[in-house]
């Protein structure tokens, strides 16, 4: 069985005897069949052998070559060869079974073939009679030729030549895992077989070797290395003529396969050396000798013969994924070269169609979250982090996207792929993505790498790119602070990240500073002026890498000197700037660092540094006398860098006096209503935090120390903290985001394993992480963890009676962080069972899917795992969304929910017949007069499910008047209840309150009248008594839709002055929504009235953060959702205008309201978008300029101008896209020093003036939402797109028509300022195509649109590009920015581009000849960076760089909507546009490899437009060989996803695709039919066929 296995997986290359057509035992008795004398004689006779000398006999060499004459002469004659066929049928006829007869004929030739290979004579002899007997038809070659290759590699080991051909199947398939440069590509014209000596065209007679001795050397002889040599190229060179006479006839798949795969054994092994007795190598020149030519030549015509278009008895592909042209010796010899350059070519062409144009990153703005599609279904939680794409591939040799840590160790420094990482890495470096996606990307630096560790499969960098990069960055950031721009928040963030890659293992610190030297101190030019680096290098000494590298090198001396070596003298113009002074004293704090790791270093040390310390001791002790000496709110300048410097100097007495501060207003006793004396707690009194514009100069190791003190405090002490120490904390941690985060829940648990036993410590984590971190959370990719952590919470607690504060700060806390995710989630960590969630969170978790399916996509992994995930929310969920809700959802989740039944009338049904019952007992409950102890019976003796109606019975109870209810009793009741149960009876009071109003309408009661009285009692439940909590009956209500009176009901409740009332007192207690710029006190809320008397109870624990009024921030947008959907347009404008003060405290407004317009895009009155749009701090927002005007609201706003456009795209360049790597104009755009200094607004910069380099480099905590000002430029041009009162169509040709003749308008625009080479060929065109430099080129297909101003020209000239290079950037962009964009943003484009293909004139031109137009096509679609470099890029060739750019940023789920493109251009009329065709949709299909579905879909579109040109019907005038490309990269498409990846030696095709290629190639030309023969399901034809184990199966079942 286990054998059956492995021969199962065996490819055509790896069964080296899989055809064997007889057993040891079958093969015995051919040996003692009666006709095998007999048989033997006779070819004995006929070869001029003794007749008693036997086959398997030895036979004595002739000790010279004389006695050879003699002998020979002496011999009798053989018979003439023309008798031997007339013998061997009368001997044929003696016996009666022929096949058995066949089997020992076969087996005596092949024995015969082995001894006499180096006898020419006999060989020929051997070789005729073989031809006879195949007239006769007595050979069957599917049965000959196996056995015979078996035999000669068994005849091979005999004779010493087996040593190298043992592991012919490890040496056959070369690994296709390098990589080849660009440069190195072997270029090859197409006539190269036809002018080879080993081409088919040879004949295959007269290929002899001389004449040898009439007898044979005896097998046990012990033969010279050459003779060696002799012998197994004889054989060789023999076999070949037997498979060339073989090949004449038609053989099985197998056949041809196992010959195939023993020709490149061969070839791959040519240069094995055979090895004399004392192991020395015998030959010592590389150049084949004579024989080895010969049967090399022999073999190359069989392989040639084999792969020839006109049978394709194997395909060609076969040779390119074979690794034949990467041997590591290719002979001399210029046939074996002519198939070398031959497979090098076509390689080239096939993986052209496997990559999209180089004209960008896969990741270029680090927003874009995308996973593998090469991955299973999502199992849950963070693992999905591992599966995103990495920011960067590097392509196979076959064309393939690579990536992982073994593959970047091999690039080299100063080839392309070195440069692009380079490119990524300082873009990142630029703008700061999460450090998550830097964990992702880096590979360990050697020294730090533990050796268990296994490869990091997502790994792109290794340790010497990152260590470069980071010293291009410093240099860029040098530049700056030399240019007298303002660096300082530049600087403290490149700290922050740069501390982060230290302390992560990924740069070695000594070669580090040894290249640092090398550039700064001891290069040409002058970049180092200030001691900026010393005040970095600072920042990381005291790492544990850092110590470690000092005190375990060597050359400690010499690394000392080293670090000490980039102080500078300040010479600053401000001396009491607090920059300044820790500039000038951070070189004194370094020499003290030092001295203290080893006091062996002090006579290395500057005296005058060390000296500089004590003038920081003394000022220390001059303010550290007192119990508040230090006035950390009102410090001057001076005192500010003075304290930086005491940081960096004396951490722990820096720390101490901070602690101190923070507690020195002393403690009280917390008062409030309802405490006994002896439940009172202690509180620390209120003291002012710390501002940020001191904590953001602390060195990051105070920053530990602070919070690690500080946790002490806050978690484990037994003092409350005051709200001014938790809001230093908090700024803490948002200071430097990559260096101090930390995931709480799991770190306090490791500090303290009880910490979060205490409710108190449990209350004050949800509070700071609901109120202050979840941004901070989001930034990380934590948020997905973080859930999983509060829901646990959430289940454990869910149905604990009373402890209801804790639950519902969790509930919301979790609702925040689900509504936060951008991304798929499985809604369990582990993937398995029901959710934990509650039913709100349920019922929010289809929401967010909604929104992140539709505004953002999903892969085809998370579709898999789609049904999975709403059957676990679906299981513990009885919610059914309405008819308007579901028509706004995606198409996958609609479908999944569409046939809910809806148990709302069954939930009635059991509320009707339990009436009666819970009507009594709430009488008994809810009467003025009722016993209070009958509280306690109630809740510990009533049924479950009588518990859930109890608001509803008192909801009855009240008949419009709730001063007839005991509320005293409702309010014990629902407090002793567990928050699941009041849950319930939100849920179940909100449906009977519709109900009745329904019954009440019959009745004939006014709705109005109904509606006010609902509203009073429902007051009377959230306002008067405080019995419920607001935002989970609001979501109720909201969930309620399908009733017409419910969202009237959630208007009214909205629009009541207590709930007024109480966000006017929020906005008082929290002040300004950005809290880190709050210097005074804090003020605390009262508990009670920040929580109501529901959540507040018994609770003493005191609030910081926490309110009612907080807890409806995820609820107001969700109920603008709802109104939206439920085209109640005016009340949803009046809510988010009501709802404005509170909408700007919400953490992720700027993500809501991108999401909305998103959602609702088309949907959406202008006036409605513009109250969205002020949701937002407009002022804070890098809109365009001219965006206003575009959507005010007149009668006839003006239409969007191509300046608009043009300037949309630029700023994405300068702010979003990776500039490229080069050594740009100072000044420049591309310059390090102006990306530095961002645009501001979207703006172009003007040609002359300083630059604002503050709002690029906005510190995070400024940044909270997106995240990074990258996102915030990218996501701030989709919402202007989305707000434009213009149609997708409108914008979206604006776009396309701009990038694709971008050339043409730079040219323009610039009026020639670009000058130099540049300009030379700014009008050169190729002779069959429009050049970009053409203004041909845009005579079609575009617009009337005005050309782009003097905005245009401005930003190229300041660019440092030329026009060339900014093009490709904008293209770049452009994509970029479309895949941002709603789905019908996505059809527009592809109409766009189908449309601009089908009317390029120079395609439609009927006098272009057909090779002219497919050279013009081939020319603008191989590598647009060759058309950029000569000034000849065309509208097609942009229009393609534009869609792959917009693939590679598209979710996987979308790209199926590329399909219209094709659907569009058919039918296709030519091959030019089919290559167009092919070059657009082709690199989608390895994206596709593990979306069978998908793939198979867009399979058969290629298919189907293959047909249109190439079809049985076709009347266009085509040569098959033109796409011999195309079938190649069919055939290494399809093994690719049959591999799930890239395409390995055991590789093969799925069935399932093999049948599609067979259906489709009925509707081809035979002369394409039989280039695709091998890709169908038919094991008698196709070799994949034919070695697939489920296909052979199959065939042997039936």
């Amino acid at each position: 069985m286990e054998q059956n296995q492995q021969h199962q997986q065996r490819t055509p290359q790896q069964q080296p005897q899989q055809q064997q057509p007889q057993s040891s035992n079958s093969r015995s008795s051919l040996q003692s069949h009666p006709a095998r004398p007999a048989i033997t004689d006779l070819f004995n006779r006929y070869l001029g052998r003794n007749a008693r000398q036997r086959a398997d006999e030895p036979v004595r060499e002739p000790p010279n070559k004389a006695q050879k004459r003699v002998t020979a002469l002496n011999r009798d004659l053989p018979p003439p060869n023309e008798q031997f066929i007339l013998e061997f049928e009368q001997l044929q006829r003696q016996f009666s079974d022929q096949e058995q007869l066949r089997l020992v004929t076969e087996s005596v030739l092949i024995s015969l073939f082995v001894q006499c290979s180096t006898h020419a004579p006999r060989a020929e002899f051997l070789l005729f009679a073989l031809r006879s007997l195949c007239g006769i038809g007595f050979v069957n070659w599917d049965t000959l030729l196996p056995s015979l290759l078996s035999s000669i590699h068994a005849a091979e080991l005999t004779i010493g030549h087996g040593s190298q051909t043992a592991n012919m199947a490890a040496s056959t398939s070369i690994s296709q895992s390098g990589m080849i440069s660009a440069a190195h590509a072997i270029a090859a014209p197409s006539h190269f077989q036809s002018s080879t000596p080993a081409s088919p065209m040879i004949g295959v007679q007269g290929m002899g070797s001389p004449a040898h001795s009439v007898t044979e050397p005896s097998p046990n002889a012990t033969p010279s290395p050459v003779k060696l040599n002799e012998s197994s190229s004889s054989l060789r060179q023999l076999c070949c003529k037997i498979i060339l006479i073989g090949l004449e006839s038609s053989l099985k798949p197998l056949t041809l396969a196992e010959i195939f795969r023993h020709m490149l054994t061969w070839l791959v092994n040519w240069d094995q050396r055979q090895q004399s007795a004392n192991g020395s190598n015998v030959f010592k020149s590389r150049r084949p000798d004579k024989a080895l030519i010969e049967w090399l030549h022999s073999c190359l015509d069989v392989i040639w013969l084999l792969v020839e278009e006109d049978k394709c008895r194997i395909p060609f592909y076969e040779l390119l994924r074979s690794g034949l042209q990467f041997i590591d010796n290719i002979p001399d010899d210029e046939a074996f070269f002519t198939l070398i350059l031959e497979i090098h070519r076509r390689r080239d062409m096939m993986a052209m169609h496997m990559q999209m144009l180089d004209q960008h990153l896969h990741c270029p703005s680090f927003g874009v979250q995308r996973f593998f599609p090469l991955v299973p279904a999502i199992s849950g939680g963070e693992a999905a982090t591992n599966m995103r794409f990495s920011p960067i591939t590097y392509p196979s040799v076959l064309g393939e996207p690579l990536h992982g840590e073994d593959l970047a160790s091999c690039i080299q420094k100063g080839t392309l792929d070195w440069e692009r990482a380079l490119r990524c890495i300082k873009h990142a470096l630029r703008t700061t993505p999460s450090p998550e996606w830097w964990k992702r990307v880096l590979v360990m630096a050697p020294c730090h790498k533990p050796q268990a560790v296994a490869p990091i499969p997502g790994a792109v960098f290794t340790s010497e790119m990152i260590c470069e990069a980071t010293i291009d960055r410093i240099v860029e950031l040098l530049k700056l602070t030399n240019s007298d721009l303002s660096s300082w928040q530049e600087w403290l963030i490149f700290a922050d990240i740069f501390h982060f890659l230290i302390k992560s293992g990924c740069i070695d610190f000594v070669d580090f500073l040894d290249k640092l030297v090398l550039r700064l101190v001891e290069g040409d030019q002058p970049h180092l002026r200030t001691n900026h680096v010393t005040w970095l290098l600072a920042q990381i000494i005291r790492i544990e890498h850092v110590i470690s590298a000092i005190n375990g090198d060597p050359k400690k001396v010499d690394l000392t000197r080293k670090l000490l070596s980039f102080h500078r003298e300040e010479k600053s113009s401000d001396p009491n700037n607090p920059h300044s002074i820790l500039l000038d004293f951070i070189s004194s704090c370094q020499n003290l660092r030092i001295w203290s790791l080893n006091p062996a270093t002090r006579e290395y040390l500057n005296n005058e540094q060390l000296q500089k310390g004590k003038q920081t001791d003394e000022w220390w002790r001059q303010v550290s006398k007192g119990e508040r000496a230090v006035e950390y709110t009102n410090l001057d300048e001076r005192s500010i860098g003075m304290y930086w410097v005491v940081s960096f100097m004396m951490a722990q007495p820096a720390c101490e006096m901070i602690m101190n501060w923070l507690t020195s207003a002393g403690t009280e006793m917390l008062s409030a209503s309802g405490l006994q004396s002896n439940d009172r707690l202690m509180i620390m009194r209120e003291t002012s935090p710390l501002p940020m514009s001191l904590l953001s100069g602390f060195a990051i190791n105070l920053c530990f120390k602070l919070a690690h003190q500080m946790e002490d405090t806050l978690f484990s002490g037994q003092i409350l903290p005051s709200v001014g120490m938790v809001e230093t904390y908090t700024r803490i941690l948002l200071i430097a985001p990559h260096s101090l985060f930390r995931s709480h829940f799991s770190h306090l648990t490791q500090k303290n394993p009880s910490a979060l036993s205490k409710p108190t410590t449990t209350l004050l984590v949800l509070e700071i992480l609901n109120y202050r971190l979840l941004p901070l959370y989001r930034y990380e990719g934590k948020s997905k963890s973080l859930m999983y952590d509060v829901s646990k919470i959430v289940a454990t607690i869910k149905g604990k009676r009373g402890d209801h504060r804790a639950f519902r700060l969790a509930e919301n806390l979790c609702m925040n962080l689900i509504l936060s995710l951008r991304e798929f989630f499985p809604v369990k960590k582990d993937g398995k069972g029901s959710t934990e969630f509650t039913e709100t969170l349920n019922r929010v978790t289809v929401i967010t899917l909604a929104i992140i399916i539709k505004t953002r996509g999903i892969a085809e992994a998370e579709h898999l795992y789609l049904p999975t995930m709403l059957e676990q929310i679906m299981e513990s969920s009885q919610h059914m969304w309405s008819d308007k809700t579901l028509r706004y959802f995606p198409p996958a989740l609609r479908d999944a929910l569409i046939g809910r039944v809806d148990k709302r009338g069954l939930a009635i049904q059991a509320w009707q017949q339990a009436e009666a019952t819970v009507i009594n007992q709430c009488t008994n409950l809810l009467s003025p007069s009722a016993d209070p102890t009958y509280v306690m019976t109630y809740v510990s003796h009533s049924f479950p499910q009588h518990k859930q109606y109890l608001c509803a019975g008192a909801w009855i109870l009240m008949h419009g008047h709730p001063e007839n209810i005991n509320s005293a009793n409702l309010a014990r009741v629902l407090r002793e209840f567990s928050p699941e149960e009041v849950t319930a009876n939100i849920y179940t009071l909100v449906d009977v309150l519709l109900h009745h109003v329904h019954v009440e309408l019959q009745h004939g009661h006014l709705l109005q009248d109904l509606l006010l009285k609902a509203c009073m009692n429902l007051a009377f439940f959230i306002w008067t008594h405080e019995l419920l909590p607001l935002d989970i009956l609001l979501l109720a209500l909201i969930d309620r839709d399908d009733d017409p009176h419910a969202l009237h009901i959630v208007i009214s409740l909205l629009e009541r002055q207590e709930l007024q009332q109480r966000i006017k007192l929020f906005a008082v207690v929290r002040g300004p929504p950005e809290h880190w710029v709050v210097n005074g006190i804090f003020k605390r809320g009262e508990l009670h009235k920040a929580l109501g008397s529901h959540l507040s109870g018994k609770e003493r624990f005191p609030v910081f953060f926490d309110d009612i009024a907080a807890r409806l921030l995820p609820v107001i947008p969700l109920i603008v959702y709802r109104l939206i959907e439920n085209d109640a347009m005016e009340h949803a404008e009046r809510v988010l205008a009501m709802y404005r003060p509170l909408l700007v405290y919400h953490p992720l407004r700027f993500t809501f309201v991108r999401d909305i317009l998103a959602y609702f895009y088309g949907h959406l009155p202008g006036k409605l978008i513009i109250r969205i749009l002020n949701v937002l701090d407009i002022g804070k927002i890098p809109f365009a300029d001219s965006f206003p005007s575009y959507i005010q609201q007149i009668p006839a706003p003006p239409t969007p101008s191509a300046d608009y456009f043009a300037t949309l795209l630029f700023s994405l360049v300068n702010n979003v896209v990776a500039p490229f790597s080069m050594n740009p104009k100072p000044g420049s755009l591309s310059d390090g020093s102006y990306h530095s200094a961002r645009i501001v607004h979207n703006k172009v910069a003007p040609q002359s003036g300083p630059t604002n380099a503050g709002d690029g480099h906005k510190a995070f905590y400024q940044l909270q939402d997106p995240g990074t000002y990258t996102q915030l430029v990218l996501e701030t041009a989709v919402i202007e797109l989305l707000s434009l009162p213009v149609s997708a169509a409108y914008i979206v040709s604006s776009l396309v028509n701009f990038v694709i003749h971008i050339q043409p308008t730079l040219i323009q625009s610039s009026s020639g300022t670009l000058g130099g080479a540049n300009s030379a060929g700014q009008t050169s065109t190729l002779p069959t195509s429009p050049s970009g430099g053409s203004t041909d080129s845009m005579n079609t297909g575009r617009p009337n649109q005005p050309s782009s101003g003097n905005n245009t020209s401005n930003y190229v000239s300041r660019s440092g590009y030329t026009y060339q290079q900014l093009s490709c950037l904008l293209i770049q962009a452009c994509g970029l920015l479309l895949a941002q964009l709603p789905q019908e943003f996505h059809i527009q484009l592809y109409i766009e581009v189908s449309r601009l293909l089908k009317e390029s004139w120079w395609l439609e031109d009927g006098n272009k000849l057909p090779g002219e137009l497919e050279s013009a096509v081939n020319y603008a679609l191989l590598d647009p960076s060759w058309a950029v470099q000569d000034n000849t890029s065309t509208a097609i060739g942009n229009m393609v760089a534009l869609l792959h750019s917009f693939f590679s940023n598209l979710a996987q789920e979308w790209l199926e909507g590329a399909h219209l493109i094709i659907k569009n251009l058919r039918p296709v009329a030519s091959v030019a546009m089919l290559r167009i065709a092919f070059r657009i949709i082709g690199p989608l299909l390895p994206r596709l490899a593990n979306a069978h579905t998908l793939f198979n879909k867009t399979l058969s579109l290629l298919l189907s437009i293959l047909v249109d040109v190439f079809g049985k019907n076709s009347q266009i005038p085509t040569q098959a060989s033109d796409i011999t490309d195309l079938i190649d990269f069919f055939h290494h498409v399809i093994h690719y996803e049959g591999q799930g990846g890239p395409v390995q030696p055991n590789s093969r095709a799925r069935p399932e695709v093999l049948a599609l290629f067979g259906r489709a190639s009925e509707s081809l030309r035979p002369d394409v039919q039989h280039l695709l023969s091998h890709l169908k399901t038919d094991v008698n034809s196709s070799i994949y066929a034919a070695t697939h184990p489920k296909l052979v199966q199959n065939l042997v079942q039936s």
